[in-house]
């Protein structure tokens, strides 16, 4: 029973770390564009979930297109978003990262594109008519945990990636602010040096006057 039980518990970690799809976390320089395709069947589900980690104001073009050319899926200067759809047409279908509109800042773009349903962890699950064994039902639990385990280590792995780039160019602000304030302190102090010096310097009496 016990053997039993830990095949199961496995293949439930193995079915929550091997899900399919794919994710990437691209370099989107300025007024570039990076496309992607994927050959798919009719009929099937994707997913496609994007985030900007840093640069410029965190925002990205998307759109996504069937093998036709037809945009299924566009949205403008987004930071985040997330978009699914059922395949109509059988062929190679593309989804696009753009960042045509900056001309100055460099995008760091995550995205997590999902195709197909998760396929059951116990086999015929979905056509059983029995209920399942405590056995089952404590792997399906475990399963289900381990996906939300996974989503949250993604999300706190892109709120820390974000924080930090957000802290690096905070960081540099202050250092670019800090040698500006040296520079006129700097400045500054030389110039109420020569002013007491003014001050103290003896004037020699004009010859005018030495002639009367």
């Amino acid at each position: 029973l016990r053997v039993a039980l830990r095949a199961l518990c496995l293949a439930a970690l193995l079915g929550a770390l091997g899900a399919g799809g794919t994710e990437l976390t691209l370099e989107l320089p300025d007024s570039a564009q990076r496309c992607f395709h994927q050959e798919l069947e009719s009929g099937i589900k994707i997913t496609l979930d994007y985030q900007v980690i840093s640069g410029g104001h965190y925002d990205v073009d998307c759109y996504v297109e069937d093998p036709n050319g037809k945009t299924i899926y566009q949205e403008t200067k987004k930071q985040y978003d997330s978009f699914s759809h059922h395949t109509e047409v059988k062929g190679v279908y593309t989804f696009c990262f753009s960042n045509e509109f900056s001309t100055f800042s460099h995008k760091i773009v995550y995205f997590d594109f999902q195709v197909g349903d998760e396929p059951p962890i116990l086999p015929d699950m979905n056509n059983r008519v029995t209920a399942l064994t405590q056995m089952e039902s404590a792997c399906v639990t475990i399963h289900e945990m381990l996906n939300a385990v996974i989503d949250s280590q993604t999300h706190y792995r892109l709120r820390e990636a974000q924080d930090r780039s957000r802290a690096e160019e905070l960081n540099g602000r202050v250092s670019y602010w800090s040698v500006g304030e040296t520079l006129i302190l700097f400045v500054v102090s030389i110039g109420q040096v020569m002013l007491l010096k003014s001050f103290f310097t003896e004037k020699r009496p004009s010859s005018s006057g030495a002639g009367t």
